[in-house]
């Protein structure tokens, strides 16, 4: 991991090599993921059977791909009680948290005139949940809840199997905890095709969420029209601005836990302190030796992470708005002071007790955040995201005709006449 100075050359090739991660997904890989789709597209549940086994080894059919009662029974009792309550107790503080999202439709009425908003929950959604070699229950938490308090009517899962077929427990766990109606073993973009156009044994669904790899990404982005999607995820990335007196240990750490997801993870600190940055690149050292990912961890720091040393908190602020973070820590004596100059970020976390980690799994707001900079102009994954909106007009005859000459007015400024006759044919005698 290095040192560098902001403004220098090399720290602006960082930046650029920065923003780079997030390109367009290679034609290979693009032409790979079509073929998939359309495979699945005109064959369906046959196609789907054969690309598992070609692509996770396991053979199945329509008996066997969905996860029966007694696996999940099998799940709960191979699970040891500290990590279902864990689990139990993230559950919890999700589901407060994400309550207060949900939105009631709304109506107004005035002299005539009631207009409106319907807020009705999304029919059937399909969650895809990365799996086999890695299990990441918080990720199925964070999409499912929020479905089932938005009130979908039907919370489809597809994750991939391991190569004796199963899938991991604590997965199945989770989804049973949050109320997921089906869980289908089937991963990558032959799932992603399988919720967008439906098989005999998998439904079609309206709208497909959840993070996957650069395959799953690019079959998300094909689909979408087809179905609706959350987001196109990217690599997961941290920013930190740290001042003086933050612990190198701390911060060291804080950018270990992302840098040890990915290769292509970004883990980054500013920071006004020449010896904190020192000291950061010391302990990052110390603590990678440590790690069972040491080598995934490693790539990821030389490739995508950098202590940048910046002129004070005000640049490190300009800086961290140009990033647009997914994960933004403020490890600063006043957080709630530099907090106004921040305008962009996935999530925002306040001082040295707010670790990233604590956003991943149980402070309560969503995990499922913009990333490659998006994070300008996207939200995190919520409430909203599983409900439609439609609107609602209801016209009197009064308040029509005391209207009716303003509409044809304003439909003969842009030369559509029978927009103005479709108002003024319904005034009365």
């Amino acid at each position: 991991m290095r040192v560098l100075q902001a403004g220098s050359r090399e720290c602006t090739l960082f930046f650029s090599q920065l923003r780079s991660r997030q390109g367009t997904i290679p034609a290979e890989v693009e032409q790979a993921v079509r073929d998939i789709l359309e495979g699945i597209r005109t064959g369906g549940d046959a196609a789907l059977f054969a690309q598992t086994e070609r692509f996770d080894g396991v053979r199945l059919d329509a008996t066997s791909v969905r996860v029966r009662p007694e696996e999940i029974g099998e799940a709960y009792a191979a699970l040891t009680s500290a990590s279902l309550e864990a689990l139990k107790m993230a559950v919890s503080r999700i589901k407060a948290f994400h309550l207060r999202q949900l939105r009631s439709s709304w109506f107004s009425e005035e002299d005539g005139a009631i207009v409106g908003m319907l807020t009705r929950p999304l029919e059937r959604v399909g969650i895809y949940a990365p799996g086999g070699t890695a299990a990441y229950p918080s990720t199925v938490l964070m999409n499912a809840i929020p479905a089932a308090i938005a009130g979908v009517q039907e919370v489809v899962m597809c994750t991939p199997p391991r190569r004796d077929g199963k899938v991991a427990g604590a997965v199945l766990v989770a989804a049973d905890l949050c109320g997921v109606h089906a869980i289908y073993k089937v991963g990558g973009a032959q799932a992603v095709a399988a919720m967008a156009y439906g098989t005999a044994s998998i439904p079609k669904v309206d709208k497909i969420v959840g993070p996957g790899n650069v395959y799953v990404a690019a079959a998300k982005r094909l689909v979408f029209g087809q179905v609706g999607i959350d987001m196109i995820a990217g690599p997961t990335e941290l920013l930190i601005i740290a001042d003086k007196e933050a612990r190198a240990a701390w911060v060291a750490a804080d950018l270990l836990s992302q840098a040890e997801h990915d290769p292509l993870s970004s883990a980054m600190l500013l920071t006004p302190s020449q010896r904190l940055a020192e000291e950061v690149v010391g302990e990052v050292k110390r603590q990678v030796a440590l790690l069972p990912r040491r080598q995934i961890a490693e790539t990821s720091l030389e490739q995508f992470g950098a202590a940048v040393v910046v002129k004070g908190l005000d640049e490190a602020a300009t800086l961290a708005n140009e990033v647009a973070s997914e994960h933004l820590e403020l490890l600063v004596k006043d957080p709630w002071g530099l907090l106004p100059q921040i305008r962009h970020a996935g999530a925002i976390f306040m001082g040295g007790a707010s670790p990233e980690v604590v956003g991943d799994y149980l402070a309560g707001p969503n995990h499922v955040l913009p990333t490659g900079g998006t994070a300008r102009f996207a939200s995190p994954l919520s409430v909203d995201d599983f409900q439609h909106r439609t609107s609602l007009i209801a016209f009197s005859q009064q308040k029509l005709e005391a209207l009716e000459p303003t509409l044809v007015e304003l439909a003969r400024l842009e030369g559509l006449e029978a927009h103005a006759r479709a108002a003024s044919i319904r005034r009365l005698a």
